[in-house]
C-alpha cells in the first residue's frame, strides 16, 4: 500500500497552500490521525508551521537539494507508520530554476506518485479558473492532479458557478471553497509568515486553520485522494550510521532560540549519526556558551532581536573567549551575522560577538534569494578543497565594512550572491560564516566534518590540560 499521501500546490506563492495545508494538518490531527508533513523547497517557516500543526517534525524534499533516490528514501523512511503525509508545494505547480520547469513541484509530484489538490486564488474570476485549471491539466498530462480547492471566494453564487465550470471543463472534483477571510492570525514580514517561535496565538492560530478546514474542506474525500496513491517501493539505499559506534562522542552545541531557529531535522540527525551530542544553547537567555566541542549555529532573525542579543554581553564574551580559543564555529547567515562586530538595524546600532573583522547591515531589498552553487577553492575546518556544494539562500543582511584587510573566504560562488556575488564562506581562525544554507541529505562530507574538527578541538583541549596538569 505504501502511505497515503497528497500534495497541496498553487498557481503561484500566496495562493493559500500553506493555510489549506495547516488546515488539513490540524483538523486531522485533531481527529487522532499521525501524519507526516513535507515541504517541497528550501523553506524553514513554512515547514516550522506545519510541524506545530502536525505535531511532528516537517522534512523539507527539494530537487535541486538532493537526489531524486534520496527524496524517495527520506519520504519513504519520514513517513513511518503515519496514516497520511501531506506535501506543502511552493510557488506555481510548475516554477522551477528554468523555462522547463526544473526542479519544480510538479516534478517531486510525479516522482513520488502524490495526487495532487490545487489551491487557486479565485478573487474576481468565475469560468476563467476553469480554464487555467485546465492549462495546467494539458502543460504536463503525466501530473496527477486530481481536485481543486477554491480560495477566497465571494459567496454561494461565486463558488457555485466555479464549481459547475471547473467541473464540466476539467472532471476535477471541487474539494472544498475557503471563503475570503481577514483577520486569519497569520501575519507575515521579509522573510513570509512570522516564524511559530515568535507567535504570540500559536495555538489559537493553529486551531482556527483547522477549525477552517473542518467547515470548508471534504476532508473525507481528500483523505480518499491520498488513499489513492500507488505504493513507492523502497530505493535500497539506507543512510549512513555514520561514526557513532566507534568514536568517542562530542559535543555540538546548537543555537535554539527565537533568534536562531532555521534548521532541517536532517543536518541535527546528521551530526547525530556521525557521533555528536547536540547541546542546544540560547543566546537571547543563557549567561554562557557552556563546554562544546564546536558550534553549529543556523539562520533566523538576529536582526529583530538584535537588542536583547546584544545586552547579552556575558555570554558575547564567552562566546568570543572559546572562538580564541580555538572552537570550531559553523555558521549559516544569521549566524554568520551574529559573529560579526556590529549590525545595523532600523538606524540604530548593536554590538555583536566580535568574532569576524566585518560590520553588517539589513538591506530594504533581498540581497541574496534563490539556490546556490558553491566551489570549495579556500583551505577551512570543515570541508575539503575542490569539493562542489549545492544549497539556498534567502537574506536582506550584507557585509557593510570590514575591519581588516585579510579576509579570506572558502567558496567560490557559481550560482547566487553569498557576500558580493563572487565570495562566500567567510574564515576566519576555526569559524566558517557562511550566507548558503546546506541540507546534509545533499552534502554529504558536511556533517563528517563538523564532527571531524570538533573532535580535533576536543583531543587539543585534552592534551592541553594534561600538560598543564603534568607541569604542576
Amino acid at each position: 500500500m505504501g502511505t497515503p499521501r497528497i500534495l497541496i500546490a498553487g498557481l503561484s506563492g500566496g495562493s493559500g497552500k500553506t493555510l489549506v495545508s495547516l488546515g488539513l494538518l490540524a483538523a486531522w490531527r485533531k481527529g487522532g490521525q499521525h501524519l507526516a508533513p513535507f515541504k517541497k523547497g528550501p523553506d524553514y517557516i513554512d515547514a516550522s508551521w506545519l510541524s506545530m500543526a502536525a505535531e511532528r517534525d516537517c522534512r523539507n524534499l527539494d530537487l535541486f537539494l538532493m537526489s531524486p533516490q534520496t527524496i524517495e528514501q527520506s519520504f519513504v523512511d519520514s513517513c513511518g507508520e503515519a496514516d497520511v503525509a501531506v506535501i506543502e508545494g511552493n510557488r506555481g505547480l510548475f516554477d522551477g530554476v528554468d523555462a522547463q520547469g526544473s526542479y519544480s513541484t510538479a516534478e517531486l509530484a510525479k516522482l513520488l506518485n502524490a495526487p495532487v489538490v490545487l489551491v487557486v486564488d479565485c478573487t474576481k474570476s468565475t469560468c476563467t479558473i476553469a480554464a487555467i485549471v485546465l492549462g495546467c491539466q494539458q502543460f504536463d498530462p503525466q501530473v496527477p492532479i486530481r481536485g481543486v480547492v477554491l480560495n477566497r471566494t465571494a459567496g454561494a453564487r461565486h463558488v457555485s458557478v466555479l464549481r459547475e465550470a471547473i467541473e464540466k471543463h476539467c472532471g476535477l472534483p471541487v474539494l472544498g471553497a475557503l471563503p475570503k477571510a481577514p483577520g486569519l492570525p497569520f501575519p507575515e514580514r521579509h522573510l513570509g509568515l512570522v516564524p511559530p517561535q515568535e507567535h504570540e496565538q500559536l495555538p489559537e492560530a493553529i486551531r482556527q486553520a483547522g477549525d477552517l478546514a473542518e467547515r470548508h474542506l471534504d476532508l473525507e474525500a481528500i483523505e480518499d485522494l491520498a488513499r489513492q496513491a500507488p505504493a513507492i517501493e523502497r530505493a535500497g539505499r539506507q543512510l549512513s550510521t555514520g561514526n557513532a559506534s566507534n568514536s568517542e562522542s562530542v559535543r555540538i552545541g546548537v543555537f535554539r532560540d527565537a533568534a536562531f531557529q532555521f534548521y532541517y531535522p536532517e543536518n541535527l540527525e546528521a551530526l547525530i549519526r556521525e557521533g555528536a551530542r547536540l547541546v542546544e544553547i540560547s543566546p537571547l537567555r543563557d549567561p554562557e556558551v557552556g563546554e562544546v566541542d564546536a558550534l553549529y549555529i543556523g539562520g533566523g532573525f538576529p536582526e529583530t532581536l538584535a537588542p536583547t542579543l546584544s545586552q547579552n554581553t556575558v555570554f558575547l564574551g564567552s562566546l568570543r573567549r572559546l572562538i580564541d580559543r580555538g572552537l570550531p564555529v559553523y555558521a549559516e547567515c544569521g549566524g554568520a551575522v551574529y559573529l560579526g562586530e556590529k549590525l545595523l538595524f532600523e538606524q540604530k546600532e548593536y554590538t555583536m560577538t566580535g568574532a569576524l573583522p566585518a560590520v553588517f547591515a539589513f538591506g530594504a531589498k533581498p540581497q541574496g534569494h534563490g539556490y546556490a552553487e558553491l566551489e570549495t577553492v579556500g583551505e577551512n575546518p570543515f570541508l575539503p578543497v575542490g569539493s562542489r556544494l549545492r544549497g539556498h539562500e534567502f537574506h536582506y543582511t550584507y557585509m557593510q565594512s570590514a575591519t581588516a584587510d585579510d579576509l579570506t573566504f572558502a567558496f567560490r560562488v557559481r550560482r547566487g550572491h553569498g557576500f558580493d556575488g563572487e565570495k562566500d564562506g567567510l574564515c576566519r581562525h576555526n569559524v566558517l560564516a557562511v550566507y548558503t544554507h546546506v541540507h546534509a541529505l545533499g552534502v554529504e562530507a558536511w556533517a563528517p566534518g563538523i564532527v571531524r574538527a570538533a573532535g580535533r578541538f576536543k583531543a587539543a583541549m585534552t592534551a592541553g590540560a594534561a600538560s598543564c596538569h603534568a607541569t604542576r
